[in-house]
């Protein structure tokens, strides 16, 4: 059996996997809804101060959906080895690194996609009942698609965390935390703080849905794009060090 048929086995059986479990359809879903909601419910309040660009306003639940989108990442192999539906897994692919490359391949994926539409119809929800000129319109189309990497970006580190962690609950409160800690804790390291507040990808996001005011000399800002590419190669370190000990640990 070839590498390449191996690999598009895995990643068969995980799509079938994805599917079939309640708790990561769910999750998924709200994923999707969240932006939707959170545009309708910023445009019919008018809740929106007067210096927000349309896109961040339209997004304003995307930083709560992309946690979930984390959730996801960690449920997909956190949930199995709860269930010890992992066991099954490496017996059809007795690889782990295939098997952690065709996870991580699938829920960077499905959320990058579902991210983007699901952005992408919260700001014409929002462009279409906002109050016209109101609000800058930023420059909602590469900040889309930077806004959707940065949901598989955060899928991605679901699944590293998920991986080392191995428990459930004990995984998903680890990868909020995760997301939320550089934030928190960005100021307390005095010049460092514009690297350390950009190392989450919940900043990132926030920088993206806000395109026409984060610059590189924003207090406490890498940029939106440079922040997403450090989020992006430590989310890529993690999740290659979570993968040495996953073969590590199950050799």
């Amino acid at each position: 059996m070839t590498t390449p048929t191996l690999g598009s086995q895995a990643l068969s059986y995980e799509w079938i996997k994805f599917r079939s479990v309640r708790s990561t359809l769910w999750t998924t879903a709200a994923t999707a809804v969240l932006p939707l909601l959170g545009a309708v419910f910023v445009a019919a309040t008018g809740s929106l101060q007067p210096d927000d660009t349309v896109l961040g306003g339209s997004l304003t639940l995307s930083v709560v959906a992309q946690m979930l989108a984390a959730v996801v990442g960690a449920l997909v192999i956190s949930g199995e080895y709860s269930s010890g539906t992992i066991r099954t897994t490496f017996a059809a692919v007795p690889r782990r690194s295939t098997v952690f490359a065709a996870k991580a391949t699938l829920v960077a994926a499905v959320m990058y996609v579902l991210a983007l539409l699901s952005c992408s119809a919260a700001y014409l929800v929002g462009n279409a009942m906002l109050p016209e000129g109101r609000y800058a319109q930023g420059d909602p189309l590469p900040a889309l698609f930077g806004i959707a990497a940065s949901f598989a970006v955060a899928a991605v580190l679901g699944l590293a965390v998920g991986t080392l962690v191995r428990h459930s609950a004990g995984a998903v409160t680890t990868v909020i935390g995760v997301l939320l800690l550089p934030s928190l804790f960005g100021p307390l390291f005095g010049n460092a703080e514009r690297w350390i507040a950009g190392l989450s990808p919940t900043a990132a996001l926030e920088k993206l849905t806000q395109t026409s005011d984060a610059t590189s000399d924003t207090v406490g800002s890498l940029g939106p794009w440079p922040s997403l590419l450090l989020v992006a190669a430590c989310t890529t370190a993690l999740a290659l060090a979570a993968l040495v000990l996953l073969r590590r640990r199950d050799a």
